[in-house]
């Protein structure tokens, strides 16, 4: 926040600002697991991850093909949230698909 002193002469002039950094970002990564549908895993690109189809269908066969794959890059309570509830609709669904983040 800018604050005021005292400019020689008697005026007022206002301090620099602090320059503040960008939070640090985490990709979100979709692990690969023998029992989780295509098609979840395309759902959960479209609803949690706001992905369109062509795009989310492309990560899931990343995922599929070679292991993992990133999902989108966010801020770190974001990353969380996601992840968070990747694992909710999937353990809702008895899916064993699992998340994880990364510092980008």
């Amino acid at each position: 926040m800018a604050g005021y002193v005292e400019k020689p002469g008697g005026g007022a002039a206002t301090e620099e600002q602090q320059k503040t950094e960008k939070p640090r970002r985490y990709r979100v990564l979709l692990h690969n697991d023998d029992y989780t549908t295509m098609d979840f895993v395309v759902m959960v690109l479209e609803e949690v991850f706001s992905r369109p189809r062509d795009e989310a269908v492309r990560i899931m066969l990343n995922v599929h093909r070679n292991g993992m794959g990133v999902a989108g890059v966010y801020t770190k309570a974001v990353a969380e949230t996601k992840i968070r509830t990747v694992h909710d609709l999937a353990q809702g669904q008895g899916f064993p698909l699992r998340c994880s983040m990364e510092p980008e």
